[in-house]
């Protein structure tokens, strides 16, 4: 009874002959999509290489044309590709036609310091810059002869450099602390007398007079006394 509910959960779930017949049929329509689509994939890298070739080759041409600019036909002489025994020109003297003539190349000009450089008549001592290269190191051995210490030799080759105050100002020092000092009066108080709203503090300080209101000639009258000019002579009625 086990082998025989074996054999028939085997067929009927595990290894469904059915559902196995149609993965197949599944697989192979699938298989048929995807060599299609490789076919054409492979098509349009072929001609996507042919393209680039004929472009390759109408560049060289269109070089070779431009290279060759001097074998064009001029009105008195027939160039080598215009010859007067064919019907009509040759397709190569029509793209010389077309073309430009090839300019020659422009030798890069040489900067009067490399000339400089490299003239063997100017000293090594008119150079006022040091050699990019460093120096070879120096032997611990002492020479023999009145010569000082090694040490005391490389402190002085390398000592590091001690500009004037002049080279070591910058050129827009003037400049700068004007800007600093503007951003400082910007940046603090105006005045230090701090503001307390509180009507016994002000009490004892003595009023200062406004400028448009106190001058030379008197406090002016106009908004102290009368606020309009009357002039009763000029008034039609009473009222």
């Amino acid at each position: 009874i086990q082998k025989r509910w074996r054999g028939y959960y085997v067929r009927k779930y595990t290894h469904n002959y059915y559902a196995l017949k149609k993965y197949l049929e599944a697989l192979s329509v699938n298989n048929e999509i995807v060599r299609k689509e490789l076919n054409e994939y492979a098509e349009m890298k072929e001609k996507e290489k042919k393209r680039k070739e004929l472009e390759k080759k109408e560049k060289e041409k269109d070089r070779q044309a431009r290279k060759m600019h001097y074998l064009l036909s001029t009105e008195q002489v027939a160039g080598i590709y215009n010859s007067p025994f064919r019907k009509s020109p040759d397709p190569m003297e029509l793209l010389l036609r077309k073309s430009k003539p090839l300019s020659h190349r422009k030798q890069p000009a040489k900067s009067p310091l490399t000339r400089v450089l490299c003239d063997p008549s100017h000293s090594a001592g008119s150079l006022t810059f040091p050699t990019a290269e460093p120096l070879p190191p120096i032997g611990t051995q002492k020479p023999q002869g009145p010569f000082r210490d090694t040490a005391e030799v490389l402190r002085q080759r390398y000592k590091p450099l001690e500009p004037t105050l002049r080279v070591a100002t910058s050129i827009n020092s003037l400049e700068k602390a004007r800007e600093e000092i503007k951003r400082e009066e910007w940046r603090n108080r105006i005045h230090d007398n701090e503001f307390l709203p509180f009507s016994s503090y002000h009490k004892n300080e003595k009023y200062d007079p406004s400028i448009h209101r106190s001058g030379k000639y008197g406090q002016e009258t106009y908004g102290i006394k009368h606020f309009r000019e009357v002039q009763p002579k000029k008034w039609v009625a009473n009222k």
